[in-house]
């Protein structure tokens, strides 16, 4: 079996060359297991399916497992209508953290799909410097602000450009250290 990145970099550009992003729901639990599924479905058993399991990172925890489903409930629930109330229900689903493994990368994409749907806009990911990104994101649960400054100013609406969902993806990945292929050589050249 390919390796974890390999595997699911190869499945994030084909998710966008075949248009197949579009067919999932935009800002619900359903859409973003529908992501996670897809990009990790090669690597991991348990692809799109909500986790049993507590976890942590560092001292902090995400939702317990055994009020995972109607916290999920409760994020599918808020409003996305302005960017603010985007970023909110971003950052609630990290808190979230519904998946065993692969959380950010699929977390991602889904924020992207929100802005695009309801804003006609998405993130520059290459334009957001992974330590500033981590920064904020770790202290988003008690004040979103930092992150919503960043973001912001990373906006962009070329939301149908390949190269910027290509470059998000590549950024995306080296927020989680993975970084061994860039996703541009992953692309089949023409016979």
């Amino acid at each position: 079996m390919e390796n974890e990145e390999l595997a699911s970099k190869k499945r994030a550009l084909e998710l966008f060359e075949s248009g197949k992003i579009n067919d999932f729901e935009v800002g619900t639990f359903k859409g973003l297991a529908q992501i996670h599924h897809y990009l990790f479905q090669d690597v991991f058993d348990f692809a799109g399916k909500m986790r049993e399991v507590d976890l942590s990172k560092g001292n902090f925890r995400f939702a317990p497992a055994m009020y995972l489903q109607n916290t999920l409930k409760t994020i599918d629930k808020l409003p996305e209508n302005t960017f603010d109330e985007i970023i909110k229900k971003y950052v609630e689903m990290n808190a979230a953290h519904p998946f065993r493994e692969g959380n950010g990368r699929a977390t991602r994409i889904w924020l992207d799909q929100m802005l695009k749907k309801h804003l006609k806009k998405c993130v520059d990911w290459s334009k957001v410097e992974k330590t500033a990104y981590l920064s904020a994101m770790e202290r988003s649960p008690i004040n979103d602000l930092e992150i919503k400054t960043l973001l912001k100013s990373a906006l962009t609406p070329n939301i149908k450009d390949r190269e910027v969902y290509m470059k998000g993806i590549q950024s995306s990945y080296a927020y989680e250290d993975q970084t061994a292929y860039d996703v541009h050589s992953l692309i089949s050249k023409p016979a």
